[in-house]
């Protein structure tokens, strides 16, 4: 996400395993898988890229960005902290395994400039 240095918090829920055959018992979900969905789902593909709302009139300038060779994503919506975690939690939200549920979400833009999503809210 071109010109700043976003910083992603992901708080999950569920029943730690209880099995002592599962290399994961004792916990709810393995720490590497949650890194892994956020890695594929939202860092590969939105790391150093200009998000621009394709239904706007800055879609112009998206593909003048485009064919420069910048990465560009034209989502469909404004890209703001707070609609880009709606599109996070849904990313996250379709990768988790059933028995885990996404509880809280937090997308810092600098250090004091953050915003939240919250499970019970949505």
């Amino acid at each position: 996400m071109h010109g700043h240095s976003y910083k992603l918090f992901v708080t999950v829920k569920g029943n730690p395993i209880n099995n002592l055959d599962d290399h994961k018992n004792g916990m709810v979900v393995d720490f590497g898988d949650i890194k892994k969905i956020v890695k594929e789902e939202i860092i590969d593909l939105w790391d150093h890229a200009v998000m621009i709302n394709g239904v706007s009139p800055h879609k112009s300038l998206g593909e003048t960005l485009e064919n420069q060779g910048h990465k560009v994503i034209f989502c469909d919506y404004q890209p703001t902290c707070e609609n880009m975690l709606y599109d996070i939690a849904s990313k996250i939200k379709s990768k988790l395994p059933s028995e885990v549920q996404l509880a809280y979400l937090k997308l810092h833009e600098t250090e004091n400039s953050y915003g939240e999503w919250l499970a019970e809210e949505n």
